[in-house]
């Protein structure tokens, strides 16, 4: 055997060399990064080379950087996190790709995020949004106020997740990639159930059409390559249409995307009234800050939330009815020590705790 017999490996016809944003979503596959991630990777660096008149990375330098997040921040006003996000997709390019590291990639300033106390409904807020859901989108609300599970998280859950029996849900390769347990509410079994059985039509439907087939973790596929045609692999929320997959060419089915819950929240939010700008993501909030009301250890609920830090669960100690330490409003005091007619005088009411 020789050379010529394989055209793509004879030294006149080298393999065609990948251009370098099919390298960059290679290396984050690669790393275990979610899909999510490397979509936004490529398109900031994308966006990064076209600012720079589409010069090569390897030309450009702290300055161009510096440049394309100045331009980020006051032309087009985006966020101190959306301007840390393409920091850090330009950083792995460098870093990863390129395989450049400069002393001025760990001294790069990145943008101080503003601190945002978080959205939280009260219990009576959360019940009347619910009741404007239906069907499987008031099952995942349920879900993320119930369990505090993100959006992602609860989109995503599959059979083998859900642990009825012991009352947990297994969150796997949540924020940062890292797995946890969380409560699961009692008073949800019923649906649950009702949610698996109706998972198991749509599984059985698609095994009776020539195999059922969803994507599993990248390094998991390697594996168990037939996982993916496995019943405890399979959506607990699966989409209504499959696809096929780019990379297999398989026909696949996804978890219903997560905009549609969003959509429905958003509306439920509207029609019931309330004017917080709510949204998914509040419902988790209430089930952390709920929690505190009741008297649980924070780290308790640092654990069910999966928070790295402590500090970041913290922030819901300043969103309790009355505060962490249970601080009252002097002027509540001053009030309490006047009678009902000097309280009338001034406009103000008496507390009756």
């Amino acid at each position: 055997m020789h050379a010529r017999d394989y055209p793509l490996l004879h030294p006149n016809n080298p393999a065609p060399k990948r251009k370098l944003l099919e390298q960059l979503a290679d290396e984050i596959t690669r790393r275990g990064y979610s899909p999510r991630t490397e979509h936004a990777y490529v398109r900031w660096c994308r966006q990064f080379i076209l600012f720079h008149n589409k010069q090569h990375p390897r030309e450009l330098g702290e300055t161009a950087v510096s440049a394309y997040l100045t331009h980020l921040a006051k032309n087009q006003g985006v966020a101190a996190s959306t301007q840390n996000q393409a920091l850090a997709a330009i950083l792995f390019l460098y870093r990863h790709v390129l395989q450049i590291e400069m002393q001025w990639m760990d001294d790069f300033a990145r943008a101080k995020r503003p601190r945002h106390l978080p959205v939280v409904l009260s219990r009576s807020e959360v019940r009347r949004v619910l009741c404007q859901l239906h069907k499987v989108r008031r099952l995942q609300a349920t879900l993320l106020y119930g369990c505090g599970l993100r959006l992602s998280e609860c989109c995503a859950l599959r059979i083998q997740d859900i642990d009825v029996d012991r009352s947990e849900i297994m969150v796997r390769r949540g924020k940062g990639n890292h797995d946890r347990v969380t409560v699961f509410p009692r008073s949800l079994q019923s649906s649950i159930r009702h949610q698996l059985n109706a998972a198991r039509l749509v599984f059985d439907k698609d095994e009776q059409k020539g195999g059922a087939s969803v994507t599993i973790p990248t390094a998991l596929s390697v594996k168990y390559p037939n996982a993916g045609s496995l019943w405890p692999w399979f959506w607990l929320f699966p989409a209504t249409r499959r696809y096929r997959a780019p990379k297999t060419g398989k026909l696949t089915r996804h978890f219903l995307h997560h905009t549609g819950l969003q959509r429905a929240v958003h509306r439920a939010v509207k029609l019931s009234g309330i004017t917080k700008p709510a949204s998914c993501h509040s419902l988790r909030h209430s089930f952390a800050t709920h929690l505190l009301e009741d008297g649980y250890d924070i780290r308790t609920i640092q654990e069910l939330l999966g928070h790295k830090d402590l500090r970041t669960t913290m922030i819901y100690t300043h969103v309790l009815d009355r505060g962490a330490q249970g601080v009252r409003s002097p002027l509540d005091k001053m009030v309490d020590g006047m009678g009902d007619a000097g309280a009338r005088a001034l406009g103000l009411e008496r507390t009756r705790e």
